[in-house]
């Protein structure tokens, strides 16, 4: 009996798995100057950049080692999260006192990383929860 394997699977699921840790490292590191150009500073937020720093070093160099499932959902989970921040900041009532706009790069190259995040994350998972056992 012929097992029939789809060829590039392995592959595709490589690549995708980069794409994902890029986006989370790239909204990382967009955190981490933010944070040292002064968001430490604000008592909810500065923490919160913080942990959004580390959150995202670990959960992009997992989506990278662990060939599970959980990683990724992690990563959409951490899109999701830091642009819903993001947008709720952006409301006039902001996020614990901050009002931002989509007016500025940082906004935008994070906002952009987080919802390729969300995206290639989705894209992952549905490629390897197909891709024969």
């Amino acid at each position: 009996m012929t097992r029939h394997v789809a060829v590039g699977t392995g592959t595709r699921s490589q690549v995708l798995r980069g794409l994902v840790a890029t986006c989370v490292l790239l909204s990382a590191v967009v955190h981490l100057d933010l944070w040292v150009g002064g968001m430490r500073s604000l008592s909810v937020i500065g923490p919160a950049f913080l942990v959004n720093v580390v959150a995202g070093v670990l959960i992009g160099l997992a989506a990278l080692i662990f060939a599970r499932p959980e990683p990724l959902l992690l990563a959409g989970g951490f899109g999701l999260a830091t642009l819903g921040a993001f947008v709720v900041s952006t409301l006039p009532s902001g996020l614990f006192g901050v009002h931002e706009t989509w007016t500025w790069a940082p906004a935008v190259l994070a906002a952009v990383s987080e919802v390729g995040a969300i995206v290639l994350a989705g894209a992952a998972l549905v490629l390897e929860r197909r891709a024969p056992r």
